[in-house]
């Protein structure tokens, strides 16, 4: 298959890229920096010649967006949504204009559309929707706005001959150098890998191996439209989180941190306590009602492999295709 993916040059587009090609498939990742063959530029905002690549593929997976790990300022979460938003409609219209028009649409969303909460699981049917919690940040609602907005742009376009997934995605943790994992491992490493502000909020995840299988099974399989979780079925309290990784680092002890550490630590790593703070406790409903089965349902386990796999530099994706 020829499989576009616009903004494919993250961690995600990476895992992506990697297995997909590995797989046997012609993958095409649209960049505003082309480096190397198979990157074509496009700015994310406008018509251009780079739709051709879309023209007669067989897969688009939509990655684009300004990263996330960044200061929550006003100028930042608006460049976020922008670029969102902008991104998702030049793809539905190079869709709708394409003479073959590729038969599924994969959108990048987040798990962060949903509430924070502790009570209760979200997922694709129960789940609430954020952005009227009380006792949280104001600006936590504009980044539900966000994903809101993100989904609607892909729903609102008009594609009839081609499917749409929004891609409802937990981090995905991978052994590359960069990604979520690798930062976590390092705190871990010197010895700040404890709870953070009590670390009762909930950690959502996936294993990139198990990533890269759903979107393989949503990619084959017609029938699935809509909103579907990429998270794996076992969330835990941050705490315990960062317990298990310590336990498959050899590391017995890590610091806890107080919310204004947390703050600090943020401001210093130009991220956000968002990212941190907010109780993300999302479980996938429609992949196992549809036959999906994780390989690495459960954190103990998929902590152990990824701090083998980044231990011997080891970073393929790629493992048979199941149900």
């Amino acid at each position: 298959m020829k499989i576009v993916i616009p903004g494919g040059t993250g961690q995600v587009g990476a895992i992506l890229d990697r297995a997909l090609t590995e797989a046997g498939h012609e993958v095409v990742v649209l960049t505003r920096r082309p480096s190397r063959d198979r990157e074509v530029w496009w700015d994310g905002e406008n018509p251009g010649t780079w739709a051709r690549e879309i023209d007669g593929s067989d897969v688009v997976i939509n990655l684009a967006g300004r990263s996330v790990s960044c200061r929550y300022t006003p100028a930042n979460l608006k460049s976020m949504m922008d670029s969102r938003v902008h991104s998702t409609r030049v793809v539905g219209e190079a869709v709708a204009a394409a003479v073959h028009p590729p038969r599924v649409w994969l959108q990048m969303s987040t798990a962060t559309v949903y509430a924070h909460r502790y009570d209760a699981p979200n997922d694709e049917a129960t789940g609430v929707i954020g952005g009227a919690e009380p006792d949280v940040p104001d600006y936590w609602s504009y980044s539900v706005e966000i994903a809101k907005n993100w989904e609607r742009e892909q729903e609102v376009a008009d594609t009839p001959h081609t499917r749409k997934v929004a891609l409802r995605a937990a981090m995905v943790m991978s052994p590359d150098r960069g990604g979520v994992f690798d930062v976590l491992s390092g705190l871990v490493r010197i010895g700040l890998g404890g709870p953070v502000a009590g670390g009762a909020q909930y950690v959502s995840w996936i294993h990139d191996q198990d990533f890269v299988r759903a979107v393989e099974f949503l990619i084959d399989r017609d029938d699935i439209g809509g909103p579907v979780n990429l998270a794996a079925p076992g969330p835990l309290p941050q705490r315990a989180f960062m317990r298990v990784l310590r336990a498959a680092r050899g590391v017995p002890v890590g610091l806890p941190a107080t919310k204004w550490m947390a703050e600090i630590g943020a401001f210093a790593l130009r991220s956000d306590t968002e990212l941190l703070l907010k109780s993300r406790r999302v479980v996938p409903g429609r992949l196992p009602a549809e036959g999906f089965t994780f390989d690495h349902p459960q954190w103990p386990e998929a902590a152990v492999d990824l701090v083998r796999r980044a231990r011997h530099g080891t970073g393929s994706t790629r493992r048979p295709v199941r149900a």
